[in-house]
């Protein structure tokens, strides 16, 4: 069986859309759950509930993604779990691909691939797909064809029904539940042909939540694992190997002019990130904030 688990939050005109991807699979086995903490969000869920008997509605506590994950954790019955948001939406056939993966016993976990909707035509909208295609993509399938660890996408991935919890004050929770896989002895995947569409940010106020809250739970998982992990992502990193590929992907001088723009924006991030969980030493609560643009 597969059980596919989608949390929500204020996410009423994009859950329906979600969901119905999923049921468009046309799969055998499988369950969709899906939890929300507001009344708005569970009255769409609800609907889809009545009609399909594989959808059933969760109301989680309002505490955050971890713990509406967690909540869906306790429920879920399938032997692999396809993981996703109630605000970005599949490409056809996209299960399929994740699962196929797990008829090799050593696959834990695999991540699918985000690909921006928003406009390239905006400096936010070009920064979408450069981080996304020159960043992540790239990163991902050199990492996985060497079978070092990759950090799954949040917006959808799968993964075997061997995690019970994960700590409710994680910033990046993807992050988390593929070290845990990692942990566990079993290799990571990358399938770029299983496609999640995604709407980034289009303010720089709301950039910064987003990508705070991402990156920053990077360095978090320091506090989990202690030092022995390994690294996919880190201002080092960024400053030493990411430069020459973001140059690279600009197309035109405007591209480059919002490329250097980006370096800046990237440094004021990881600085924002110091200042935030090292000095101030604020936590889960202080960190999360909802990104408005990207629904």
């Amino acid at each position: 069986m597969i059980s596919i688990l989608i949390t929500a939050y204020k996410e009423p005109a994009t859950i329906g859309k979600a969901i119905e991807c999923f049921l468009d699979e046309k799969l055998e086995d499988y369950e969709i759950l899906v939890a929300a903490p507001d009344d708005e969000t569970l009255a769409v869920i609800n609907k889809y509930a009545k009609k399909h008997h594989a959808v059933k509605s969760f109301k989680d506590d309002g505490k955050g993604k971890p713990a509406a994950l967690n909540l869906l954790l306790q429920h879920a019955k399938g032997d692999i779990l396809i993981l996703s948001d109630g605000d970005v939406y599949i490409e056809k056939g996209s299960v399929g691909r994740l699962v196929r993966w797990f008829d090799d016993q050593k696959i834990g976990a695999v991540s699918a691939r985000p690909l921006s909707i928003s406009p390239r035509d905006t400096m936010l909208g070009y920064w979408s797909h450069l981080l996304t295609d020159a960043g992540a993509h790239d990163a991902r399938l050199a990492r996985a064809s060497s079978e070092k660890f990759i950090v799954c996408t949040g917006y959808l991935y799968a993964i075997r029904n061997i995690i019970e919890k994960i700590p409710e004050d994680a910033l990046a929770d993807d992050a988390v539940i593929s070290y845990m896989i990692w942990n566990k002895g079993l290799k990571i995947g990358y399938e770029p042909d299983a496609i999640v569409y995604v709407k980034y940010p289009d303010t720089f106020n709301d950039w910064m939540l987003q990508k705070t809250r991402s990156a920053g739970g990077y360095t978090q998982l320091k506090k989990y694992f202690g030092n022995d992990f390994p690294r996919m992502r880190s201002f080092g990193r960024e400053v030493f190997f990411g430069w020459y590929k973001a140059l690279s992907y600009a197309k035109t001088p405007k591209e480059f002019y919002w490329t250097m723009m980006l370096f800046f924006a990237r440094l004021y991030l990881w600085a924002n990130i110091f200042i935030k969980l090292k000095i101030l030493r604020k936590g889960f609560t202080d960190t999360w904030k909802r990104v408005e643009s990207t629904k």
